[in-house]
């Protein structure tokens, strides 16, 4: 085969190929269409979360169960730089180029270090993954904090607003 016709069959498949992930996007959008859209980022806390927030990559948001099923409806699919914010309000993310996002305290499960996530993979436990519930689904959002430093401080405060609004802690402080 010469190479004119060897480069047409390789620009086809390429474009069949983003044709077929375009389309599989879609479907999955359209299945997911009935999950909670997140709270919305107040501008005072999207401007402290601005000035104060962590620099990190926005991973992804998968079902919390199964790290490769990626959360694509309201543009939690979207991998995107950010800066992360834990108040006592919760975990705000900032993000560029997608929309921004606030995960109420109350909402928060679990927080964990791992290495792979829907749409990225790290050395060591270089990903920062909490579990929130959205409406009535219970997903795992993850974060690449920029600096070591940075994600020691952000686990440690998702860590104590988890315990801090647990049944067990709001049973101590009735005590």
């Amino acid at each position: 085969m010469s190479r004119g016709p060897a480069v047409a069959v390789v620009l086809v498949l390429v474009l069949l190929a983003w044709a077929g992930m375009w389309w599989g996007w879609r479907g999955r959008t359209r299945r997911q269409q009935g999950l909670a859209a997140p709270q919305v980022l107040p501008a005072a806390l999207a401007d402290r979360a601005a000035a104060e927030g962590i620099e990190a990559t926005y991973v992804s948001t998968t079902a919390a169960r199964d790290w490769l099923d990626r959360i694509t409806v309201h543009g939690l699919g979207v991998r995107s730089e950010a800066r992360v914010l834990a108040t006592d309000d919760g975990v705000a993310v900032l993000r560029v180029g997608a929309p921004d996002l606030l995960v109420p305290a109350a909402d928060l499960r679990d927080v964990r270090r791992e290495s792979v996530r829907a749409g990225k993979a790290v050395t060591g436990q270089g990903l920062l993954v909490w579990d929130w519930d959205l409406g009535d689904a219970l997903v795992s959002t993850a974060v690449a904090p920029r600096y070591d430093a940075d994600r020691d401080a952000l686990q440690a405060r998702i860590q104590a607003l988890i315990e801090h609004d647990s049944p067990f802690h709001e049973q101590q402080e009735a005590k």
